[in-house]
């Protein structure tokens, strides 16, 4: 487990933020700038002292200021990559990974060959930073706290000075770091990044933790502000039963939950993440006849939060283990009768879910 807990006040603000989470697979801090993202990765990094805090990853403590345990930032085998990628300039992508080699002091890691094929870095190990891309850039920073040997990988907005093309190029070499069994802590304020990486979502706001818990059970619930934004919907981990290829339509399925997608280019059984927004999800309350619609889903509502400012009410339809977040107006609850426990059909086009490959 990663525990983390700590307690800072600066000028301008007071921190009180803290969190538990696996250490497996990815942990997203996300929330608005300002929130205490970085100061948090910065204090489980080392490089922030807070005035109280505790970071304990698998069952090591790195700091704990009740009992005055500080590991220095250098001891700690944690693996850093910034904004920026700080390579260092008079150096070859080469000499920057071999970098972090020399800086682990151990070789019973993860090895050079790996991490170039795995970035897709081989084709630049000749060349300095200057004359690569900002994508081209980060992976290479990426590389080089990999190839540093760490117990646990942070991520503070890699990919926020890139432009959208560039970081639709690099989100699919972060999933397949997953594959490492190496924790990563990934710090974003872009939900769509979030959606895409992480395993456990920690929102953060005000220098305060609202939430904290795996990413499908907290983008379910309508009560979270995460759920007032405009492309909040609900995430389901859920596999390829089947292809219908005449009809050219996917099946995906997740305990009672199944959905009918477009076709999609993957093998029979393969793990996927089904995203599906608020805003698309129709409710009714008798089997409709004569529509286009693949996808009519019997559940039963969990939970309604009316949002004032929106006019607006996000219902909570649970399907099984799983639910599905609907926003709908205050006017279609009322006419429909929704309440807590009550039966409810959730109407879902195809075209409409996001199907990103694990």
């Amino acid at each position: 487990m990663i525990r983390v807990a700590i307690r800072h006040r600066f000028a301008a603000v007071a921190l009180e933020l803290g969190f538990e989470a696996p250490a497996t697979g990815a942990t997203a801090l996300f929330g608005p700038s300002g929130a205490g993202k970085s100061s948090l990765v910065a204090a489980i990094a080392g490089l922030l002292r807070p005035d109280e805090g505790h970071v304990e990853v698998n069952g090591e403590v790195l700091s704990d200021t009740a009992r005055r345990v500080w590991v220095p930032p250098e001891r700690r085998r944690l693996g850093l990559v910034f904004q920026d990628a700080r390579l260092f300039p008079h150096l070859s992508v080469g000499s920057n990974l071999r970098y972090g080699l020399r800086r682990a002091g151990r070789r019973d890691g993860i090895g050079f060959d790996d991490v170039v094929g795995l970035l897709g870095i081989g084709g630049l190990l000749g060349r300095r930073p200057h004359t690569l891309s900002g994508g081209e850039r980060q992976r290479v920073a990426i590389g080089r706290a990999l190839l540093s040997q760490p117990r646990l990988l942070l991520l503070d907005e890699p990919l926020a000075s890139l432009d959208a093309a560039l970081k639709a190029e690099i989100l699919p070499y972060l999933v397949r770091l997953k594959g490492l069994g190496l924790p990563m802590i990934y710090v974003s304020h872009v939900l769509e990044e979030v959606v895409q990486l992480a395993d456990t979502l920690v929102l953060l706001e005000g220098g305060r933790t609202v939430a904290a818990g795996p990413l499908d059970v907290l983008m379910a619930r309508g009560d979270l502000a995460l759920a007032g934004r405009d492309n909040a919907g609900s995430v389901v981990r859920m596999r390829v039963a089947r292809h219908d290829r005449p009809r050219r339509l996917s099946l995906l399925a997740a305990g009672d939950l199944q959905l009918w997608v477009p076709l999609q280019a993957l093998e029979v059984g393969a793990a996927v993440r089904a995203r599906v927004p608020a805003r698309e999800v129709i409710l009714a309350t008798e089997a409709p006849h004569g529509i286009s619609v693949h996808n009519v889903v019997r559940g039963r509502v969990r939970a309604i939060t009316e949002i004032a400012a929106q006019h607006a009410a996000l219902v909570e339809v649970a399907v099984g283990e799983t639910a599905l977040l609907a926003r709908v107006t205050p006017d279609a609850v009322a006419r429909l009768g929704l309440a807590p426990g009550v039966p409810a059909l959730a109407l879902i086009k195809s075209m409409t879910v996001d199907v990103l490959a694990e």
